[in-house]
């Protein structure tokens, strides 16, 4: 296929195609990179998306996958553009929506890729390939309110884009039915067939509507651990009558789980929260007992004990025996890290029992922009162009190809950039309706007829219609809009005469080439400029050649002449360094003899010497770092040390104060940090006693991140930092962290993706990858904090002999095993005291891990780091307030111990208070 090129000022581009459902009513499976139709082992008909135009089919094979559908993908560029698929639906009919990426190393680079997922508008889900033979699935329930729904694909930060299969089903009259589909769509997060009796999930043809039922026999990472004594599988061949809401598929509720010791207990990770969810149980009675035996239980969630109020007894709910009963919550707060328990009454004979679950999180609706009809009604003139297939919404996730959006939630197109498209006929009337346009770039096509009245746009700005057929008079509403600056009409056939409005404007008005437009009597003017001052009218076209660089070089933010005027008056005031060395203070000997009383007192050594105590005259306190080695390697340190913290300054940084380099003496000195390192209140000395609680080593993590994120980011070039440890985290008198140590630093030249260097370090934080290849990237720094992450939360050294047990030294190894088979608990310090909320844990053990991943390329970015953990920080606050609240109301529940349907309970928590809210059903 010969190559795509974009016009120039084309920025963003996104690819269209409807699919028709040619199976069975309401089902579409599209095979993404295949060849043809096909029919899978279950029955279900695929149909490749060839007719696409745009991205790269990929062939791949991966162990024990053989269903055709994962044999090929489609991916596309890595670029600031979005891909769309367009899928044919009958508006007001529910649809499950799924798509599933098996990446496969299609492009052998092993980049392991992210990037975005959108449902129209609407941001559904971030992509992040962490295992190239592992499916990632995203599913979401949705209403249709229009004839199509869009999938785009957009934002790829490592990799490329890519999907492997789309897949569509409709649901029947009222499943899934809620009163806030119109302004929430469902996100699945978790939907489990328990007492199954194989790892193999339930769908297709089982369950009518393909719905992927998990089994809870498959063991992975966080999923369905921490199961209570005597849990039993259960199941039956009877026949279940599952008319109800949801209509969960016979086959799974034939079987189920079973407390014999009298509760029923899990623990799971739910993907997308915390966040309001709908969580739903699906039972059914499928044991014979004597009448005079009987099940009831209740549920109880942590945090929330109005919930455990409700008794539920599946026979008498559901009115039989094997007969579905669905209690649940339409509205319910629910955590990362979910642990439930069921448990039986007092006077129940048996223990709770559970068939399935379901659980789905509200994902707010973005409308997107409110100029979607007008456009759409402009490029249905053009419905054989491919610019006006682009699907999806004109601005969000990333507006299309030749538009520009203003930055707000619900965003306006600010641009019309359709230069050279090859357009004919009239211009489109409803371009008058974007309320919002500043420019319009129509020039260069076939464009007949009149020009059209602008009225309705008060903020257009520029007009560029020149190089086109168009006729009649410049119409007199012109010179009415407020805030126009530029009209260019030249190389028309135009006639008549300039309206006397746009002669009085400061304006820069182009006429030239229409033989029958003059202004007046002055015919022969073609080029119309009136402007105060020459200096204003070079300021005018300054900002004007700036506004058409900013529109060609694809930025997504739109600048006005007056934003870019102001830009280039400011001064940046987090600028980044640029690489200029400032001069370090030089000290004289004599000064730090007098300031540390003749190195009187020692306040820490290691391998590169001795660490004094220290105050000026001013009443400074300082640390004097004396380097004892004066190696070539040593001297290297040292010099590298004054070079870097000369110049980069953030508060997350130990500050350099000066140095001294004098009668055969090298040393540093930085400012005083009263609380010694980390390392010394996880396992050192300062441990007894007063341990550092889980918030404070949150805050410790933060703090250190943001200064290792300014050291790989803020540098111009940047900078790795080659020896992070928790030794080298510095606390000040009020606990906040600082990172020190530069002598092994390296700088990262740009366009460069790693420095050769000799591996040094320090064992138990060095980057594996780094020691095998001598090649040191930023994602060496990562795997070194993946480590500082494990001792934080377990109060472990990097490397023991003695604290691991047998066979193992390495703190990384140890965790991995505890966090990867759910055992989080066997890692936690036992200093913290459970004084932690377990999903904020749960979030800071996940993250540690990615960080100590095997290769560079599947580590996060430092970034992503920062941000994981303030939001382990958020949930902590979050605890901490509703427990304060608690304890200023002194609230205390009381437990009803009678008999209540738990789906009568009812829930209420906010989504958005301009709407319903969702409540139990």
């Amino acid at each position: 296929m010969e190559p795509f090129f974009l016009s120039s000022l084309s920025l963003f581009f996104l690819l269209f195609f409807t699919f028709s459902s040619a199976q069975m009513p309401g089902f579409v499976s599209l095979d993404c990179g295949g060849d043809k139709n096909f029919t899978d082992e279950i029955g279900l008909k695929w149909t490749p998306d060839d007719k696409i135009a745009y991205g790269e089919i990929s062939a791949i094979s991966v162990a024990n996958e053989t269903r055709k559908q994962y044999t090929t993908l489609r991916n596309f560029p890595a670029d600031s553009r979005k891909y769309c698929y367009t899928l044919d639906v009958v508006s007001r009919t529910r649809y499950l929506l799924r798509a599933t990426f098996l990446y496969g190393n299609f492009d052998n680079n092993n980049v392991y890729p992210k990037f975005d997922i959108s449902i129209g508008a609407t941001q559904w889900s971030t992509i992040v390939i962490s295992d190239a033979n592992t499916i990632e699935v995203r599913e979401i329930i949705f209403l249709a309110s229009s004839p199509t729904v869009s999938v785009c694909l957009s934002n790829a930060t490592t990799g490329q884009p890519f999907i492997s299969t789309l897949e569509l089903r409709q649901f029947n009259g009222s499943v899934y039915f809620s009163f806030y589909e119109e302004h929430f769509y469902l996100s699945v997060s978790a939907r489990i067939n328990f007492g199954a009796e194989t790892d193999e999930p339930i769908r297709y043809p089982d369950d009518p509507f393909d719905r992927i039922w998990e089994s809870d026999s498959v063991k992975k990472a966080n999923y369905l651990v921490d199961v209570a004594d005597g849990t039993e599988k259960i199941s039956t061949n009877v026949s279940i009558d599952v008319k109800r809401d949801e209509m969960p598929p016979v086959k799974v509720m034939q079987t189920a789980v079973v407390g014999t010791n009298g509760s029923l207990t899990y623990r799971l990770n739910l993907d997308g929260f915390p966040a309001i969810g709908r969580a739903y149980s699906y039972l059914a009675e499928i044991e014979d007992f004597p009448r005079n035996e009987s099940r009831k239980f209740r549920l109880v969630l942590p945090g929330q004990a109005d919930i455990s109020k409700a008794v539920v007894n599946i026979e008498e709910n559901a009115l039989g025996k094997y007969r579905v009963y669905e209690p649940g919550f339409n509205n319910i707060s629910l955590p990362f890290v979910m642990s439930f328990k069921l448990g039986k009454t007092a006077d129940s004979s048996r223990g709770p029992l559970l068939n399935a679950m379901e659980i789905n999180k509200y994902l707010e609706k973005n409308d997107g922009s409110p100029d979607g009809e007008a456009i759409s009604s402009v490029i249905s003139q053009y419905s054989s162009k491919d610019w006006a297939n682009e699907g999806g919404d004109p601005c969000l996730p990333v507006p299309w190809s030749w538009i520009l959006c203003s930055s707000d939630q619900q965003p306006r197109i600010v641009s019309i950039l359709l230069s050279g498209k090859n357009l004919t006929g009239d211009i489109p009337l409803d371009i008058a309706k974007l309320t919002g346009l500043v420019e319009l770039w129509l020039d260069g096509n076939m464009l007949t007829g009149p020009v059209p009245d602008f009225t309705g746009c008060v903020d257009l700005k520029i007009i560029h219609l020149e190089n086109n057929h168009l006729a009649g008079v410049l119409p007199a509403s012109l010179g009415n809009l407020p805030n126009l600056r530029e009209l260019y009409v030249q190389n028309n056939m135009l006639s008549g005469t300039v309206p006397s409005e746009l002669l009085s404007r400061n304006l820069v008005l182009n006429y030239s080439g229409n033989n029958d437009l003059h202004k007046g009597s002055r015919k022969k003017d073609q080029l119309y400029v009136i402007i105060g001052s020459a200096a204003g009218a070079a300021i005018l076209l300054l900002a004007t050649i700036i506004s058409c660089l900013f529109m060609h070089k694809g930025k997504k933010k739109y600048y006005d002449q007056d934003h870019l005027i102001s830009l280039a008056n400011q001064k940046n005031p987090e600028s980044k360094s640029d690489g200029h060395a400032e001069v370090a203070h030089c000290f004289s000997f004599s000064e730090i003899k007098k300031y540390t009383n003749n190195f009187e007192k020692k306040i820490g050594s290691g391998g590169f010497g001795v660490v004094y105590y220290g105050k000026q005259t001013n009443g400074k306190e300082i640390a004097v770092k004396v380097l004892t080695s004066n190696t070539y390697q040593g001297k290297k340190e040292f010099s590298n040390e004054v070079s870097l913290l000369s110049r980069i300054h953030h508060r997350n940084l130990v500050q350099l104060l000066g140095y001294c380099r004098e009668e055969g003496n090298s040393m540093l000195i930085y400012e005083f940090m009263h609380n010694g390192t980390l390392k010394e209140h996880l396992y050192g000395p300062l441990t007894h006693g007063r341990s550092i609680n889980w918030i404070q080593r949150l805050e410790i993590a933060e703090d250190s991140a943001k200064g290792i994120e300014y050291l790989h980011t803020g540098c111009v070039p940047a900078v790795i930092h080659r020896d992070l440890k928790s030794s080298n985290i510095l606390l000040d008198r009020h606990m906040r962290a600082k990172v020190s140590d530069f002598g092994l630093s390296k700088l990262n030249v740009d366009g460069v993706s790693h420095v050769s260097s000799i591996v040094r370090g320090t064992v138990g934080y060095l980057d594996p990858e780094y020691y095998i290849s001598q090649q040191l990237t930023d994602k060496s720094d990562i795997y070194s904090f993946g480590v500082i992450l494990l001792e934080l939360i377990s109060g472990q050294e990097a490397i023991s002999n003695d604290s691991f047990g047998a066979n193992c030294r390495n703190i990384v190894q140890w965790a991995k095993l505890h966090i990867e088979s759910g055992d989080i608990q066997g890692i936690i310090d036992p200093a913290l005291r459970n004084g932690y909320d377990l999903q904020s844990m749960w979030k800071i053990a996940e993250k540690s891990l990615m960080c100590v991943q095997p290769h560079g390329h599947m580590r996060p970015s430092i970034s992503e780091v920062v941000k994981e953990i303030q939001d382990a920080i958020a949930i902590e606050r979050e605890v901490e307030s509703v427990s304060d609240e608690m304890t200023r109301n002194s609230v205390h529940s009381s437990i009803n111990m009678g008999s209540m349907d738990l789906a009568a309970t009812e829930n209420y928590l906010a989504i958005d208070d301009s709407i319903a809210r969702p409540t139990a059903r």
